[in-house]
C-alpha cells in the first residue's frame, strides 16, 4: 500500500513591514499565537476572508483567529506562496 501524502503547504513570505513587526515580538505567547495562525494559512491559503478592494492588484485576505487573538493580512501569489503583509494582534 502506497502512503498518501498530505497536500503541499504554501510557502510563507513576509513584506518589509511584517518583518519589522516580527522583530518587535518578544513574548513566547505571541510567537506561539502567530506560529499557529501561519500554519493554518499555509495549509489552506483560502481560509481567510477576501477584503474589498481594487482588482488591479493582488487580492488581500484577512485571517482572524479569535482564540489566539491574531489577525493576519496577506495575499496569495499565483504559485500559492502566502505573502504576509501585516501581523496584527487583535
Amino acid at each position: 500500500m502506497v502512503p498518501q501524502h498530505s497536500p503541499r503547504r504554501a510557502r510563507i513570505a513576509f513584506s518589509d513591514s511584517a518583518a519589522k513587526q516580527l522583530e518587535n515580538i518578544t513574548s513566547e505567547a505571541e510567537i506561539h499565537a502567530l506560529d499557529r495562525a501561519l500554519v493554518v494559512v499555509s495549509v489552506d491559503p483560502d481560509v481567510g476572508e477576501a477584503l474589498p478592494g481594487d482588482t488591479a492588484g493582488p487580492q488581500l485576505r484577512q485571517y482572524t483567529d479569535d482564540i489566539e487573538r491574531v489577525r493576519l493580512l496577506y495575499w496569495v501569489t499565483a504559485l500559492r506562496t502566502v505573502v504576509v503583509v501585516a501581523y496584527i494582534e487583535v
